[in-house]
């Protein structure tokens, strides 16, 4: 391990910088003009549409994963799941300082969950998440397969399928931002401009979905995902220029999309 690693693994320098990166974000959520679009809500309904579907999972792509706590309103109960890594002790101190509950495990990762949830704890994670929804938390969760920029994982539509509860594809934009070099293109927002939060359509996934049918709905979350972000870009007048994702026909909205019967 390098000399700068070994420093900022160090506890004192990671709470440090967790309350300098809360401190950032919370200077950026007060000085961003903010604007929140829910699918079929009046404008100004956003909070009653929100309401009236919680708890819910929040769908984001990884590269938006900074920016996401912007979305949890004052007494909304959020957690999230970050990897038992020391490198995620950082954004953990973060988060907790703006309010979200931290899980600390490994997500539940691709359709064969049971050999990769054993070796990566993930079904731990899985099922701390599940209690959380349960308990009337909603949950954030990171909706890519783990290295590949917006393709969708099967992990986001597990969770929604044992759980019951929907998934809400969501973005976070700011007009201006940093854009890193990273495999997810992850964006950074800055003071001082626009933002958009923009949630779409719910989306249940049927307790008996499997096969042909799951990956009609697993293609259809990706494509959700990646119009949400879209739309928040262009409500900001910023391209989305992580859409680096495979250009496809939009898909037609499956019988699980909206409202549960």
């Amino acid at each position: 391990m390098s000399l700068g690693k070994r420093f900022l693994r160090r506890p004192t320098v990671q709470r440090v910088l967790g309350r300098l990166a809360a401190a950032y974000l919370g200077l950026v959520r007060a000085t961003n003009r903010f604007q929140v679009h829910a699918a079929g809500a009046n404008p100004g309904g956003a909070d009653a549409w929100l309401d009236a579907r919680l708890p819910v999972i929040a769908g984001m792509w990884h590269g938006q994963h900074i920016m996401m706590p912007f979305m949890r309103r004052p007494g909304d109960r959020v957690a999230t799941i970050i990897s038992k890594n020391p490198d995620g002790n950082i954004n953990t101190i973060a988060l907790e300082r703006l309010g979200v509950r931290v899980i600390r495990a490994s997500g539940a990762r691709g359709r064969n969950r049971a050999s990769d949830t054993r070796a990566k704890g993930g079904a731990e994670g899985f099922r701390a998440m599940l209690r959380a929804l349960k308990a009337g938390e909603s949950v954030a969760f990171s909706a890519d397969v783990p290295k590949v920029s917006r393709r969708c994982d099967a992990g986001i539509l597990t969770l929604a399928r044992f759980s019951g509860r929907p998934i809400i594809p969501a973005a976070v934009v700011t007009s201006r931002h940093l854009r890193f070099k990273s495999w997810d293109r992850a964006c950074l927002g800055l003071p001082f401009g626009r933002g958009a939060i923009v949630l779409g359509d719910p989306i249940f996934v049927p307790r008996d979905c499997a096969d042909d049918a799951f990956e009609a709905l697993r293609r259809f979350v990706e494509a959700e995902m990646n119009r949400v972000h879209a739309r928040a870009y262009a409500l900001v007048g910023r391209a989305d220029r992580a859409a680096l994702y495979r250009e496809a026909a939009p898909l037609a909205a499956p019988a699980t999309v909206g409202d549960a019967a």
